[in-house]
């Protein structure tokens, strides 16, 4: 088998679709929540063994709302495409109608993530904890 290679310009110009735009959010969302848990872990033990400042400042930047409405994301986001994929695998049927479930996922997302995410966004307009 003879291995092929592959440009920039070539890997720029990679349509994969919506499927692989779907792949790679999973992938970085699954990233982000393995981050914010270890920070979150690290941060903890720090703050019991040794109650510094530096894990208060870790610790406040994690409960910043930002940060907040990026874990909301990554985790709710990470859970519904999970679902579908668990979805696709146990019953195969539904591959032929792989776009719309990817639709549909998102159609449930958007409403799900855009209100609390809202909620969370006037906090930071309006300066409440």
């Amino acid at each position: 088998m003879r291995g092929y290679r592959v440009g920039l310009w070539e890997a720029l110009r990679y349509r994969g679709g919506i499927g692989v735009l779907v792949w790679i959010l999973h992938r970085i969302t699954g990233l982000g929540i393995l981050l914010f848990v270890s920070i979150h872990v690290v941060a903890a033990f720090f703050m019991n063994a040794l109650n510094d400042s530096i894990s208060t400042a870790v610790t406040h930047w994690y409960e910043s709302h930002p940060v907040q409405v990026f874990v909301y994301f990554c985790v709710l986001y990470h859970a519904l495409n999970g679902l579908r994929v668990l979805l696709e695998d146990f019953y195969p049927p539904l591959l032929r109608y792989h776009r719309e479930l990817i639709w549909l996922q998102w159609a449930i997302f958007v409403p799900v993530f855009g209100l609390p995410a809202f909620f969370i966004a006037q906090g930071i307009v309006l300066g409440t904890p």
